[in-house]
């Protein structure tokens, strides 16, 4: 990998953590954005689907129906003339097996992200799919 690729990878990394913070989520605030060809094509947050309440915690426990960060900006791109086919996605923390599926399917063939969750099954997928995987701190 060459140093302006990690750059570039860097820079990514820090305007998704940017954008987690347009999440209502408590807990936790997630932002992903999918980039080909050196152009963002899509972006996301984790938060409630289009038109319910921007609260996504319960008693201090996250509502079923909250979605992923990735979830988000997968079908938002999905809704665009845009494909994901070949991308990178940039995502702020590692993604969960249901996003791992999600990500292989878009055919998103590259995931940069900063922090790891403690459970690691959606990574272990997506290498077990030949998608490139990168972490930075």
């Amino acid at each position: 990998m060459t140093d302006k690729q990690i750059q570039f990878d860097k820079s990514y990394l820090d305007m998704a953590d940017i954008w987690s913070r347009n999440s209502y989520c408590k807990r936790r605030q997630v932002g992903a954005l999918i980039v080909k060809d050196r152009m963002i094509i899509s972006d996301g947050y984790n938060g409630t689907p289009k038109g319910f309440e921007n609260v996504c915690e319960e008693d201090g426990v996250t509502k079923p129906y909250v979605l992923h960060a990735e979830a988000n900006a997968i079908t938002k791109v999905a809704k665009s003339h845009n494909s994901s086919e070949g991308a990178t996605l940039y995502i702020t923390d590692s993604p969960c097996m249901e996003c791992a599926k999600l990500i292989i399917q878009a055919g998103i063939t590259r995931v940069v992200y900063r922090r790891e969750y403690r459970i690691t099954d959606g990574i272990d997928l997506l290498k077990r799919a030949g998608i490139e995987v990168c972490k930075y701190e």
